[in-house]
């Protein structure tokens, strides 16, 4: 360490992630670009751990480098950012349990072809328009 600043690697390890990922923040505008010796060697300020900490947290949190970035650094906002968020994982949550329900019901009836399941009635899988064929026109029934 330089004076309580750290390398790029100290950083990286400090966090748990690697040299490109600091480097890829900066070019997204997340970091500010760090200082450099005069050999070239990046220098980051100690604060760049948390602010680093803090966008991790937040990818946890569900938010997206573009949230993130309107965000800033400082996180202000969240508070009125999170409930759209929240809306967001609960809309995702009922989109799984669909699609856990489909796979359980795949499971139970014995679906193994996908091919055979999309001409079936009783295959439970989301075929769309299932009783089309590509002119429009409707499939016959056997029955």
């Amino acid at each position: 360490m330089n004076g309580g600043w750290l390398r790029t690697g100290e950083v990286a390890r400090a966090v748990g992630v690697n040299a490109q990922t600091l480097r890829y923040y900066h070019r997204r505008g997340l970091l500010r670009e760090p200082g450099r010796t005069y050999g070239g060697h990046r220098l980051y300020p100690p604060e760049t751990v948390v602010a680093l900490r803090a966008i991790k947290a937040a990818q946890k949190l569900g938010f997206t480098l573009d949230e993130i970035a309107d965000l800033g650094i400082s996180g202000h906002g969240l508070l009125v950012r999170a409930p759209a968020k929240l809306a967001e994982v609960e809309r995702r949550i009922e989109e799984l349990r669909a699609v856990r329900e489909t796979l359980i019901q795949a499971v139970n009836t014995g679906c193994d072809d996908l091919v055979a399941c999309a001409t079936s009635p009783h295959c439970p899988l989301p075929f769309a328009e299932r009783d089309r064929l590509p002119g429009g026109d409707p499939l016959q029934s056997d029955s």
